[in-house]
């Protein structure tokens, strides 16, 4: 192995084993010599290559960030040319979005179910989920929403950011795999089988999305300084 395979090597290590214990501890609850005797390095390697701590997470958070961010750009892209010269399905839009993280072989790996129940913790986090879910998934989710935007013209906007709202938060308990609808079903369904929540929440999601069009617009409520409305 060269010298710089073997670099290589021990920065996966380190950001491997940082990935785990963020994963189950939380941020605060993991230190960088706990980080370094896990992935059987030195503190100050880790050190070296990563920086402090903060900075450790954030690189944690961002290394399968850009592989889910391209697997689900790749297939959005795939059914927008497919509909062409039409504006894809909601069902579509929302299969593209889905499908590449739950029914993949990659959900099998201990590293990527950590990495889930990471985006379960930084999503639901007010320190994380406002500054790492938006630098590193924004410019994504700004392009499935104008993708739904086509799929659905008439909706308002608000209804529109709202009804992702909720998918945020079902995608996040999903992936987290915490075993509460182990125990919600006495074992009729398992957390840990994303492949098989995905028709699931693709078929909930879905008509979430598709009901919007129905939906009124949302009045304006008065004020005192407005205009008497008629009677």
């Amino acid at each position: 192995m060269t010298g710089q395979e073997t670099r290589t090597k021990k920065r996966e290590l380190i950001l491997d084993a940082a990935e785990a214990l963020f994963s189950r501890h939380g941020y605060d609850g993991v230190t960088l010599r706990a980080i370094a005797k896990m992935a059987d390095v030195d503190v100050a390697l880790a050190n070296y290559y990563f920086g402090p701590k903060r900075d450790l997470f954030e690189a944690v958070f961002m290394r399968r960030a850009k592989v889910l961010n391209s697997w689900r750009l790749e297939a959005l892209e795939a059914v927008i040319e497919e509909a062409q010269p039409n504006a894809p399905s909601v069902r579509c839009i929302i299969e593209a979005y889905f499908a590449p993280l739950l029914t993949r072989s990659h959900v099998h790996d201990e590293g990527w179910k950590n990495y889930y129940a990471l985006i379960g913790y930084v999503n639901s986090s007010h320190e994380w989920g406002g500054q790492l879910m938006s630098q590193q998934f924004d410019p994504l989710i700004d392009r499935f929403l104008e993708a739904l935007k086509m799929a659905i013209p008439d909706v308002s906007e608000e209804n529109l950011y709202w009804a992702y709202h909720c998918l945020s938060g079902a995608l996040t308990l999903a992936l987290a795999q915490t075993g509460r609808i182990d125990h919600l079903s006495n074992g009729l369904c398992r957390s840990d089988d994303l492949s098989g929540a995905h028709s699931h929440i693709v078929n909930f999601i879905t008509a979430g999305f598709e009901q919007l069009k129905d939906m009124p617009e949302k009045k304006k409520t008065a004020t005192p300084g407005d205009a008497a409305a008629p009677v």
